[in-house]
């Protein structure tokens, strides 16, 4: 590992996205989506699933209220578990001092104050933060004089906390937790929630570890390994990396701590137990092998894509050169044998998970939002390792099309699931495929994924740029205002660009005083050729690496760099091993993937291919771009030559008749892109097309 080319995040109050297309995502999540989860989370929000979420908070509080009153003669209400799916027993009255919801419901609350802290940082809010803040209050209160925060275990009783870490999300809970935390300390200054991260931080530490004595467990859904890498990174508590290196380290070791946990379980509960000889079992949770020995994406895509953002920042950190090769294997089967073309990964409903190599079905797709968002989070960590293009490409290929698909234009429903092809009939009447949906839903009872669009949305930024003491690189191009400290000079850099609908982008810098330092700027996959042109006047040097390119040298008052990446249209083939996409092509230009919908191509979009006789103009595809308004924002939409196979006859009595060929009309294929459908009712829709 060569730590001159490690690089952090930029500090999300030193930018500020001016930027068309993500300012507008921003102001959506801060004026729509912000407010309408916290309708959510108060279970305000008519026909959608509730979260009980700060209901759970306050009952926990309010048992802490008369433990602190009562004081030793206090004994806690015990509760029946209801299992996993922990779910009200009358949904009409939630006002009971019960849990209800899901052992994870804790979480809606973490991915929602830091959503809430990062778009205080671009645009400050005095009333936001007074709801924030009084929302701090209420989780705090709910906390253990131990320091423990978890509801359902507050709720239900203690007896069985840490007893079932496979399947119970505790640790899971603590890691959002101390995500939301840290962000909500760096936007306010702030320190409440932080403390109290800290505090059940120093609980979990004091439970868990190498230690004679102290329980040998791991998560059973991975973020804590990353969230307390951030919690060392903000106090500088060295324990807290320690505990984040001892659950990855322990991990797959023998014999399997789940097996274990599932063994002690079945003989309190009288119940008989084998052990699963399985090599495979426990892949579902990554826990199958060791982290280091690692080499094919598997199990539930979230958990897996949350692990090795973890693994990353450890093996940045503590310099673990078997951790950081697993990754790249890791990201390699991600990559070249797992990924969609929107970026979407997780292949099957079942488990939620990977499956096989190069299996990628477009209609039975799982490709949940927070898998693409976790692939980003694992992305960017890669990049502060080494600036290499192509993590910065998938990156970028799934932030601006499956984790946005997974919200409508408007802000007020949301995808779980991002199919690659939806028939609505099928959605409705096949079970194979009850998973997808074919409207976005106004809330889920698990509601990962709507908090989490909101959080990355709203730090897009700290993924646009990383720096150093000598290198600031730009990964993504999004129109923004930027300070940059070099020693005791500063360094304001204006970046203008219409992307991801124009290839051109402008930087302008100004300072009091000439400043050296190096600006690398990505050269983008989908570009066939690019110009970067710093102003005639600058005294720079320009070296390419990695799919950078790096201009370094003095940089005065008024220097400029013209950036042109030419955005033409790609039609894409998958690799043949990918057999659902044989004789399929797919349109991309820019970052963006498309696709075809019913509502501007008609019913039985099947029935419809690309015409090969029109397609290609020398070395070009005849493939026009138009800008369009019609969905309330700017936008391109490809028109492609194409043609309508005819219908078989009304009248037809067999099912099955003679081949002939059959009648084609030449017709104009409309293609938007894949993060805006569904935006206009519930429609067919399809990104791979016949040829």
């Amino acid at each position: 590992m060569d730590k001159k080319n490690f690089s952090n995040p930029v500090d999300l109050k030193s930018i500020k996205v001016t930027d068309e297309f993500w300012h507008r995502e921003q102001e959506l999540v801060r004026t729509q989506v912000i407010p309408y989860q916290w309708e959510a989370l108060n279970d305000r929000v008519p026909g959608a699933a509730p979260s009980f979420c700060m209901h759970n908070f306050k009952v926990a509080g309010k048992m802490m209220r008369e433990k602190q009153t009562k004081g030793k003669d206090y004994v806690a209400p015990t509760y029946t578990f209801r299992g996993f799916e922990a779910l009200p027993e009358d949904p009409q009255h939630p006002d009971d001092d019960k849990f209800f919801g899901f052992v994870f419901q804790d979480t809606d609350f973490s991915k929602w104050i830091e959503a809430v802290a990062y778009s205080l940082t671009q645009h400050p809010d005095t009333e936001l933060e007074k709801i924030a803040d009084e929302a701090i209050d209420i989780v705090c209160a709910a906390q253990l004089d131990n320091g423990y925060l978890d509801t359902y275990y507050i709720i239900n009783g203690m007896d069985k906390a840490f007893t079932n870490l496979k399947d119970h999300h505790e640790l899971y809970c603590l890691g959002h937790l101390t995500e939301g935390a840290v962000a909500y300390y760096e936007a306010t200054g702030k320190d409440k929630l932080l403390k109290a991260a800290c505090r059940f931080a120093d609980y979990v530490a004091d439970y868990f570890g190498p230690e004679e004595g102290k329980c040998k467990g791991y998560p059973g859904h991975e973020i804590a390994e990353m969230a307390l890498v951030r919690l060392y990174q903000v106090t500088g508590e060295e324990k807290y990396l320690q505990l984040s290196c001892f659950f990855l380290n322990q991990r797959g070791t023998m014999p399997k701590y789940f097996a274990l946990e599932d063994e002690a379980r079945a003989k309190a509960e009288g119940t008989g137990f084998k052990a699963n000889e399985d090599p495979m079992s426990y892949s579902y949770y990554q826990a199958h092998k060791k982290v280091q020995a690692q080499d094919e994406a598997v199990g539930h895509a979230v958990r897996a894509v949350y692990l090795y953002s973890g693994m990353a920042d450890v093996a940045r950190l503590t310099g673990d050169e078997e951790m950081l090769a697993a990754c790249e294997r890791l990201w390699n089967s991600i990559t070249r044998e797992k990924l969609y073309v929107t970026g979407g990964i997780g292949g099957t409903h079942i488990g939620e998970s990977f499956s096989f190599p190069y299996d990628l079905p477009n209609d039975t797709a799982y490709s949940e939002t927070c898998a693409a968002i976790g692939l980003a989070f694992f992305a960017r960590r890669m990049l502060e390792i080494k600036a290499d293009r192509k993590y910065a490409d998938v990156m970028e290929q799934a932030l601006y099309n499956t984790v946005l698909s997974g919200m409508a234009l408007d802000g007020k429903s949301f995808f779980y699931v991002n199919p690659l092809e939806v028939v609505p009939q099928a959605c409705h009447r096949d079970d194979r495929k009850a998973h997808v949906k074919a409207v976005r839903q106004k809330w889920f009872g698990c509601a990962c994924c709507p908090p989490n669009i909101a959080r990355i949305v709203s730090s897009v930024a700290n993924y646009a740029y990383t720096e150093n003491k000598d290198t600031l690189w730009i990964h993504l191009y999004m129109g923004s205002v930027l300070t940059r400290r070099i020693g005791e000079k500063e360094l304001h850099m204006k970046l203008e660009t219409k992307m991801p609908w124009e290839g051109t982008a402008k930087v302008e810098l100004y300072t009091e005083e000439a400043v050296e330092c190096t600006l690398a700027f990505r050269i983008p996959g989908w570009c066939n050729d690019f110009r970067i042109i710093p102003s005639s006047g600058a005294d720079v040097t320009m070296t390419e690496k990695d799919g950078y390119v790096y201009l370094t040298g003095l940089w005065k008052d008024g220097d400029c760099i013209d950036l042109d990446f030419p955005m033409e249209v790609h039609m894409l083939a998958s690799d043949t091993r990918v057999r659902e996409d044989i004789g399929k092509v797919a349109f991309t230009r820019g970052p963006i993937t498309f696709c075809m919908e019913e509502a501007d191509n008609g019913r039985n979009l099947h029935l419809c291919r690309v015409d090969k006789s029109r397609i290609q103009v020398g070395d070009k595809w005849n493939v026009s771009v138009e800008m369009s308004k019609e969905l309330g924002h700017n936008m391109a939409v490809l028109k492609v030559p194409g043609l309508r196979q005819e219908e078989s006859p009304m009248q037809q009595e067999n099912l099955y008749t003679e081949y002939r060929p059959m009648k084609e009309t030449k017709t104009e294929l409309t293609l938007v892109p894949y993060y805006a459908w569904n935006n206009r009712g519930e429609g067919e829709m399809s990104v791979w097309i016949r040829i």
